[in-house]
Parts: C-alpha cells; structure tokens; sequence
C-alpha cells in the first residue's frame, strides 16, 4: 500500500520577515488605541493595512517603527519582530539601521532644502561610501525621473506628487528591505495615486523591497497589495488574499461602495450590522 503524503503543518511554513504579534497600544497611559493587532509581512511582499479614519493603521505603522514615544504612546502588549529579531524597544534609527524605515502620513519634506538634498538625508546612517551612494541615487532617479528634473528645486516648492515621490526616493536611499508606507494617496490626483504605486511595484519586483502600507483608498490597495487586513476600532476584522477581499461582498459594500444590488452610500448601512457580520 502507498503512503499518504501528507501536507506541511503551518509551524514549518516559512517565517515573516516581520510579525506583529497580538500588540496594544496605549497612550498617556489611559487610552488604549490598539487591542490585539497581529499581522504577517512575508520577505519581497506587498500587504496593504486598511480601514477607516481613525481605525488604527498609523498607530500600527508607527508601533513597527518604534515613532510611538515621540508622541507619549508605547507598546504595552505583544511583540514585534523583524526577520527573527524581537525590535519593538530598538530606536527608530537602530531600526532603519536593520533595514526597516517609514515613509510618514503627509509627504513629510524639508522644505527648505532641494529635492535632491532631501534624497540625500535618507543615506545619513550609511558607512558604505560616496561611490555607492551615488549609485542608488541614480536607481532613485530611475525610478522617478520627474525627480531629476526637479533635483535642484525647493522641495517646499514642489507639487504634492513630487513630495510624495521624494519622500520615498529619502526611503530608498537607506537602503531598505522593508519600507512603511502610510497613506500614499492621500491628496493626489487619481492619475498620480496610479503611478505611485505602479512604481511600489515595479520597486518590488525589480528591487525586492518588501512593503506594508495602511491606506484608506481600499480599492487602489487592493489591486497592487498581495494580501491585506482590514482594522476597525483597534482590531484586525478580516483579513486574506487581495483578490479574495477584493471579491468579498462585506468589503465591496463598506470600503468600495459597492454590493450585489449596485452602489450604496455609506449612510444606508447600519454601523451595528457591519460588527454583527464580522465580529459575531
């Protein structure tokens, strides 16, 4: 008689380069904000981290990358590791050191300072010489050749796509393995939210960059990410591969406007039936 192959068990699956496990995050001690987030970022992945205003997806972002404290909040449960390395109490520049950054809500620039002086800031932790700096700040410019032509332009004069285009080249240039990317469409045109993540893509595939970005834009998300979850309150509602929740009717009907009958407005759904499905 045969033998039966059997499947490999989940534990010998391969380890996430980063895993959030089970965090809360309080601030000024009282408020709790974050209650039992988990997620997986798997090496070279896109995961997209969604939800609502005010659902939680910058807190998490911010939990990752160790910003928590400037702003009197912490990490009181769970863990965080990245590539096998428990982080969640390194300093933000121990962690980009390891290869992890965030690319901040609102296309944070120097203003005063030239696009491409900004591209250069993001290489201040780097000991690996001129030579190779240079390097990568042409792949930046490959990337986003509208840089270039901007190169010597204020940054603080430049369109809200070009910041946003140079806030991610300064990410580049530290040469990350994972980058944090936290609303990138926000306030752009629907053509300029097209292009940048074409190039969160391209970026992906060409360069291996692992990416987890938290965006509301559910639909725009969910054609690039591979897998995404869904925050609500704090909490992790759903999550699962892109195409299934692009496909799933709950998703269609609260985030894209969209449900078997046709599209909805939001104020025509019952907040208590959304948790009632979900959360039950």
């Amino acid at each position: 008689m045969s033998a039966v192959t059997k499947s490999a068990p989940a534990a010998e699956t391969a380890r996430p380069l980063l895993a959030v496990n089970n965090i809360e995050v309080i601030y000024d001690h009282v408020i709790l904000v974050l209650k039992g987030v988990s997620l997986s970022v798997p090496e070279k992945g896109i995961v997209a981290l969604l939800g609502a205003n005010g659902a939680g997806k910058t807190t998490t972002l911010k939990a990752i990358s160790n910003l928590l404290r400037a702003e009197r909040g912490e990490v009181t449960k769970g863990s965080i590791e990245f590539n096998g390395r428990q982080v969640d109490r390194l300093t933000p520049n121990d962690l980009v050191k390891l290869g992890v950054i965030q690319v901040m809500e609102g296309r944070h620039c120097f203003g005063h300072l030239t696009v491409e002086e900004n591209l250069l800031t993001g290489a201040f932790t780097r000991k690996d010489g001129r030579g190779a700096i240079s390097k990568d700040l042409e792949m930046v410019y490959h990337y986003f050749p509208r840089l270039k032509e901007r190169r010597s332009s204020q940054a603080g004069y430049t369109s809200g796509g070009e910041q946003q285009m140079t806030a991610i080249g300064r990410a580049l240039m530290s040469r990350p393995s994972m980058i944090l990317l936290d609303e990138p469409s926000m306030g752009l045109a629907p053509q300029l939210v097209e292009a940048i993540f074409e190039t969160v893509r391209r970026l992906n595939d060409q360069e291996g960059v692992t990416f987890l970005l938290a965006e509301q834009n559910t639909n725009i998300a969910l054609k690039y990410a591979k897998y995404g979850y869904i925050l609500e309150n704090g909490r992790v509602v759903m999550d699962g591969d892109a195409s299934q929740l692009s496909a799933n009717e709950d998703v269609k009907e609260f985030y894209l406007g969209l449900s078997s009958a046709g599209r909805k407005s939001y104020r025509d759904v019952k907040h208590y039936k959304r948790r009632k499905r979900w959360l039950a």
